[in-house]
């Protein structure tokens, strides 16, 4: 399943973490992405991604967007390898396109816009993976657009 650079359409964003997951929806028009829910990690894989595949049906999202945590060289650790692993499963179980976006940097952006609005630091892990997933699928939404965009438009 392909995705097609500037098709209309929501898109869900995904940051997998070990103990939450963070999500975040764009609107139909894939301009805007917003946080939308935290889920946290069950002892079942199959029942992670089965949530997930709700919420998928829920927002009639027709790509999913999972970010890729590479490291800052770019190169695929440990943590890069476990989410490629999850990916694979995504892609079976999801019946979507799911797609890869890098996500260096995003939590460090979740955090710095949570403290520009005078949260306090204790109460940014119960929202910094839902804002994580957010910036993941805003710099998605916003490198698809350029692409679909073209030299004439």
């Amino acid at each position: 399943m392909n995705v097609v650079p500037g098709a209309p359409g929501r898109a869900l964003g995904v940051d997998l973490g070990s103990r939450r997951i963070g999500v975040a929806v764009s609107d139909d028009r894939r301009r805007v992405a917003t946080a939308l829910t935290v889920l946290a990690r069950t002892a079942s894989p199959d029942e992670d991604h089965a949530r997930l595949a709700n919420l998928v049906g829920e927002t009639g999202a027709n790509v999913v967007v999972v970010g890729l945590p590479l490291s800052l060289s770019g190169d695929h650790g440990p943590a890069a390898r476990a989410t490629e692993g999850e990916l694979a499963t995504l892609r079976r179980r999801l019946g979507v396109p799911v797609v890869a976006s890098d996500e260096r940097y995003t939590t460090f952006i979740a955090r710095r816009v949570l403290a520009s609005g005078g949260r306090r630091r204790a109460l940014h892990r119960e929202v910094v993976d839902h804002m994580a997933a957010a910036a993941i699928l805003q710099t998605w939404l916003d490198r698809e657009r350029a692409l679909g965009a073209g030299p004439s438009q």
